[in-house]
């Protein structure tokens, strides 16, 4: 902000005009374009003189020599906190946001959310969610293999989570069977964090009366269950990253994807963002996971019936984002998510 403190008032419209006219294009601009913008009534030589102190001073760049400029990342930052005119968002924009259905389940909930905002912004949407300890329905082991066993579990809400474990050799099918009903006779209807503590107790006295077979995968079950991630990832949209025919540069668009793929490398950079009120807006490499691809990534948290921030939803897509009409959309799904998940 300082930067901009230094300049004068009409070299901050000429840099604000631009940045929003290569936000809309994606190109770069030139002083002959914005001498026919309306809004600016000084000429072409004159504008070519405040683009050049403008980039002497780092707000701006040439992609090539004879091209017009573009706002650097520096540039954008300035823009986003300074001079950016936040648009309001339209009823049909707030009617579709609100449109998301409070009914079924908190996954459905945050899938039906992913979608809209994917749609109404056209970028990737993300979101991560604390994982919640819901009661269980059933749990079932499956051998897949010699050492190797699949665990099942069925949540009461509906969702269906699988976790492969090691398990002691080659072991019967009466042992998968009785470890999946000692579980299930006390899991049912119950939550892990509820009964933990009991069953491995039980398990550790003998009082369950298990063999020992039974009883270390009972053990592995149920520390398998208890140790995966706090949080889940939702990704919805990655097709929009390519639908810009403004956006040339496929290799960023592939890279931005590959991270996309590092699920827990994406949880971790995002939850680093849940502390705070309000939107944040991070651009380039202000964002260690999205540095190299030269992506912008824009959320906002949200909360449960408590007000605790129990995640956080935005987009990524391009630096050339419309931030102006991105900023409150996703705003507004955060607020409308807290507000259906009370």
């Amino acid at each position: 902000m300082t930067v901009l403190n230094d300049i004068d008032q009409r070299s901050r419209e000429i840099f604000r005009r631009l940045v929003e006219s290569y936000l809309s294009s994606g190109e770069p601009i030139g002083s002959r374009t914005l001498s026919n913008d309306i809004g600016i009534s000084v000429s072409a030589a004159t504008i070519r003189n405040v683009m050049a102190d403008l980039t002497d001073i780092g707000l701006l760049h040439a992609p090539h020599i004879s091209a017009g400029r573009l706002p650097t990342e520096l540039g954008l930052r300035l823009f986003v906190d300074g001079l950016m005119q936040v648009g309001d968002l339209t009823p049909e924009e707030r009617r579709a946001i609100e449109s998301e259905k409070s009914a079924g389940n908190v996954e459905s909930l945050l899938e039906e959310a992913a979608l809209r905002l994917s749609g109404l912004t056209q970028t990737a949407s993300l979101i991560v969610t604390q994982k919640t300890d819901a009661p269980l329905r059933h749990i079932e082991f499956v051998s897949t293999g010699p050492g190797k066993a699949l665990v099942i579990i069925v949540f009461e809400d509906g969702r269906v989570e699988n976790r492969v474990i090691e398990t002691p050799g080659d072991l019967p099918a009466s042992t998968l069977i009785a470890a999946g009903n000692y579980l299930n006779t006390r899991l049912n209807g119950r939550s892990l964090n509820e009964t933990r503590a009991s069953i491995l107790e039980e398990v550790e006295t003998n009082r369950a009366e298990l063999d020992l077979l039974t009883s270390k995968l009972v053990r592995q079950g149920v520390a398998k269950i208890a140790g995966g991630d706090d949080f889940t990832l939702i990704v919805r949209g990655r097709g929009h990253l390519l639908d810009d025919p403004a956006e040339q540069d496929l290799e960023r668009v592939r890279m931005l994807l590959d991270d996309l793929e590092q699920k827990r490398d994406v949880i971790d950079a995002l939850t680093a963002a849940k502390d705070g009120e309000g939107v944040k807006v991070f651009i380039g490499s202000e964002n260690r996971l999205f540095s190299l691809s030269g992506s912008s990534v824009i959320v906002a948290p949200y909360r449960d019936e408590s007000r605790k921030i129990v995640g956080v939803l935005g987009v990524v897509g391009p630096t050339r984002l419309n931030y102006a009409k991105v900023v409150p959309i996703v705003d507004y799904t955060a607020e409308v998510v807290s507000r259906m998940l009370k």
